[in-house]
């Protein structure tokens, strides 16, 4: 049987082509993919195209749109034998983040993918990355099941878990990386795959999921950042919760100010995540002294996690539950497949 192929065109660099008579780019018609594609009829697939009336910048991403996303492929999950959604790369490690925890239990690939040049110009990294993808989406193991069946990223030859991807380069081919977790695959005369590295949920069956909490913030600390500053970050009333990117393994400044900023914040109900700003590594609180008090108060550590997946991890529980005690323990708890198991 022939598989079947959703491609879901949400917009950014990778569908726009030069128009002759101005010269400026603009989005072409996916439904004449194959005008603009021919390699994809060598495919052994059957493709159908679905995309957004107005095509969307990465910059302009937000939950709403992740739903809508999350929707599309829910509705046609039973249809087809796998997904791939074309989007910008600049916030595509956050979409695929957010798809993961949203479209939890699937047992079939979704692809996301898109370029660093438009796919009409002729040094452009869009026809590889969507054949590729499309070929990834269509592919089965021995017992006739995909063989991907997670939220996944691919760019560039190599293939990524979604919410363990981040966006690395804004002016390489080789734009992500995933600093803590192995390639799902390598693309080159062959595709390999790392079997072993492959998501399998233990779910029964698909869920949908897209009530996402707004009520979050980011803080970066730097030395000499002033507490005072961000206190209207933690008014529990507005945000619910705060991601903390803090040092090294999860260190932060001994400042008694903000460490008594964080403890009222807490113990009003508020949900502070810890996770490192380095790239690659784990957040270890209590290693050094500098992260102790995090541990003692009950600050959740995010482990080895993306900021991308901390952050709509947070979302995605505080839209889930009311309770801090429960969305805490989850959050540092591995949902589907975003965190190393303690």
């Amino acid at each position: 049987m022939i598989p079947k192929i959703l491609l879901l065109y949400t917009g950014g660099t990778i569908g726009m082509i030069n128009d002759p008579q101005t010269g400026e780019l603009r989005s072409f018609d996916f439904d004449l993919v194959y005008n603009h594609v021919p390699e994809l009829k060598r495919l052994n697939v059957q493709l159908d195209t679905v995309s957004f009336e107005e095509p969307v910048d990465s910059s302009e991403m937000t939950p709403k749109l992740w739903k809508r996303i999350a929707k599309t492929l829910f509705e046609n999950y039973d249809a087809y034998d796998g997904f791939v959604v074309l989007h910008g790369s600049d916030t595509m490690a956050y979409t695929a983040s957010a798809l993961s925890f949203m479209l939890q239990g699937i047992r079939k690939p979704v692809i996301l993918t898109g370029s660093q040049l438009p796919i009409g110009t002729i040094r452009t990294d869009g026809k590889e990355n969507l054949i590729t993808s499309i070929e990834i989406a269509a592919m089965r193991n021995s017992a006739g099941e995909s063989l991907v069946q997670e939220v996944a990223v691919y760019f560039e030859y190599s293939l990524y878990r979604g919410n363990r991807s981040s966006k690395i380069s804004a002016n390489e081919f080789e734009a992500f990386a995933s600093p803590n977790y192995e390639e799902l695959a390598v693309a080159g005369v062959h595709i390999r795959y790392a079997e072993n590295a492959l998501y399998r949920t233990a779910l029964s069956s698909p869920e949908l999921f897209t009530d996402f909490s707004d009520e979050v913030a980011l803080l970066k600390i730097f030395p000499g950042f002033s507490p005072e500053i961000y206190r209207a970050m933690f008014d529990v009333s507005k945000v619910r919760g705060v991601l903390i990117e803090t040092y090294g393994s999860g260190n932060a400044p001994g400042d008694k100010r903000f460490q008594e900023l964080i403890r009222e914040y807490m113990q009003e109900g508020g949900v502070v995540l810890n996770i490192t700003q380095c790239s690659s590594g784990t957040v270890e609180q209590g290693k050094y002294q500098t992260s102790s008090f995090f541990s003692k108060i009950g600050v959740s550590s995010g482990g080895d996690m993306t900021t991308e997946a901390g952050i709509t991890k947070l979302m995605y529980l505080l839209g889930r539950e009311k309770d801090p005690a429960k969305v805490k323990e989850a959050l540092e708890m591995p949902l589907c497949g975003e965190m190393t198991k303690k």
